[in-house]
């Protein structure tokens, strides 16, 4: 048998019909194991802390601590090949430059192609430089 890379994965959003959407699509992938979950920021940080995941998938807006300050907070607790990606419903760039000095390997926007995210889980396990969002965002004319 060949050895096949795993690679393990911590899904962090404050809905659960999200994590679960993600661990289905995340299922269909010989590749990638999900680990843990967790709904919020303090979670995040003790579930990386003891799980040590190969890819953390991070919301942005979430109860008590924000993925942001989630992942400052990872980036001290937890080796630093265990990578972050973030997948956030804000298309700012702000956001996504924030998400970069904090120490994150790559940005999704939620409504983007959700085919994109294993490859992104994937590119950032690799090492890939910076992930930003795949696709133009249409900003809505005033």
């Amino acid at each position: 048998t060949t050895f096949m890379t795993h690679i393990t994965v911590l899904l962090v959003d404050d809905q659960a019909p999200i994590r679960e959407g993600l661990r289905a699509l995340l299922k269909a992938e010989t590749d990638i194991e999900v680990v843990g979950e967790a709904e919020n920021g303090h979670q995040a940080v003790g579930f990386a802390s003891k799980l040590i995941p190969d890819v953390i998938v991070m919301d942005i807006a979430m109860p008590l601590l924000d993925g942001l300050s989630a992942i400052e907070r990872i980036r001290e607790a937890v080796p630093a090949s265990t990578k972050v990606l973030v997948l956030s419903s804000h298309s700012d760039e702000a956001y996504v430059q924030h998400a970069e000095a904090v120490g994150a390997a790559g940005y999704l926007v939620k409504h983007s192609d959700m085919h994109t995210l294993a490859a992104a889980i994937r590119d950032a396990h690799k090492d890939k430089s910076f992930i930003r969002p795949s696709k133009p965002i249409a900003i809505e004319s005033l």
